[in-house]
């Protein structure tokens, strides 16, 4: 009955719920904006691949060969066992898939990131390769035995972050060299003598990588792009205040000395801002404008759902929260100011009283002076020294 009295208010409580929290500022990054600046181009191979079946010597050869091979990744790899590559044919899953797989699995590798092979298997018509360990984590029955209550081996929470690469031949597995497996696995993996640098530019667009390859550095590239076409600088001068009140501090590379040609590259935050070369006997030229066009190499994220300032204020910081009423003025003396201690000196902490044998003292000194007598304590009948001391005279 109570419920039913009362049943008016408390739907009406529940539907004010969803209209108090509709002003609060909600972003969610979404699957689109999230996998947005995942490649996805793929290209397949034209390798020419023998007609006999693979004997043991053959897998005997692939696996002396390839595992521990390192390679570099061409595209981002998700942390999973659900790539599948057709020898000279197409791979599954498709680019929306294939994002949503890493956007759920994790990524075990970005594009130019090393990648080495730590298993090999076969299995009817397809070879199997796990690359820095696998999608899974290892099992180890050591870790269900106990001794005394003491694990022989504990459990230290290892999480897989390898991934796996399923290789289909049709017809089944021919007597295929390790040569031609890198070069079947070529729009994945790169299995060249490279370094990561170069790798990293192998993945960039055509002119990026001209530059790069030319040794060029332009306005608008990251740190891993300078070290791609510059490596790593003689000299750093770091945490430099602009000349700005308001600017960012900086970062600043130097690249040669004289007589040679001296560059300096300025960093703010992740992006060169200025490119100072300075050659012997000529002017010093200044490039300060973005020289990338088009290409952003900063991954963007897009707010796929989120309210906007209907003033058009969104980089403005709202306010706190408050209690008070619209217009209402704060306390002088309310919570947030800051509390300067001021120039008048503190009162002087008073001395510790010390104790007062009482009035029935009679040690010859001064109060607070000489042994301290305790209550109970009875020095003999002709003492006198307490007042409990003097024994009282026998009831009749």
């Amino acid at each position: 009955m109570a419920l039913t009295r009362y049943r008016p208010a408390l739907i009406a409580g529940l539907l004010a719920i969803p209209l108090a929290t509709a002003h609060a500022q909600v972003f969610t990054v979404g699957e689109k904006s999230a996998t947005a600046d995942i490649a996805t181009d793929f290209t397949p191979t034209h390798v020419p691949l023998p007609q006999g079946k693979l004997t043991e010597r053959g897998r005997r050869e692939l696996i002396r060969n390839l595992e521990a091979e390192q390679g570099f990744a061409h595209r981002a790899l998700p942390v999973s066992a659900g790539i599948t590559l057709q020898a000279n044919g197409q791979l599954t899953p498709g680019p929306a898939e294939y994002r949503k797989l890493i956007y759920q699995k994790g990524q075990s590798a970005a594009p130019g990131d090393r990648v080495v092979v730590t298993a090999l298997e076969f299995k009817g018509d397809r070879l199997i390769l796990d690359f820095n360990g696998g999608p899974y984590a290892k099992h180890r029955f050591l870790r269900h035995i106990q001794i005394n209550d003491a694990p022989v081996a504990p459990d230290r929470g290892e999480v897989a972050t390898g991934s796996r690469i399923t290789l289909v031949f049709e017809g089944g597995i021919p007597e295929i060299s390790s040569p031609e497996v890198k070069a079947l696995l070529e729009p994945l993996i790169d299995f060249g003598v490279k370094t990561s640098e170069q790798a990293y530019a192998d993945t960039l667009p055509p002119a990026l990588k001209d530059a790069i390859a030319a040794h060029e550095v332009l306005v608008g590239m990251n740190h891993r792009m300078v070290l791609a076409a510059l490596g790593a600088p003689e000299n750093k001068m770091r945490e430099q205040q602009s000349g700005d009140p308001n600017g960012a501090r900086y970062e600043e590379w130097i690249y040669g000395h004289v007589p040679q040609t001296i560059r300096f590259v300025r960093f703010v935050g992740d992006r060169v801002t200025m490119v100072e070369i300075a050659a012997l006997g000529k002017p010093i030229e200044i490039h300060n404008t973005n020289e990338m066009g088009d290409f952003d190499p900063t991954p963007t994220r897009e707010v796929a759902m989120g309210d906007k300032d209907p003033k058009g204020g969104e980089g403005k910081s709202a306010a706190p929260p408050t209690l008070r009423l619209p217009g209402e003025a704060a306390p002088p003396d309310g919570p947030g100011k800051v509390q300067f201690p001021t120039k008048s000196s503190a009162a002087p902490i008073p001395p510790t009283p010390t104790a007062d044998p009482g009035p029935g003292s009679d040690s010859g000194a001064g109060p607070g002076i000489g042994p301290a007598t305790s209550p109970g304590a009875n020095s003999g009948p002709n003492s006198g020294t307490s007042p409990r001391s003097n024994p009282k005279p026998p009831i009749q």
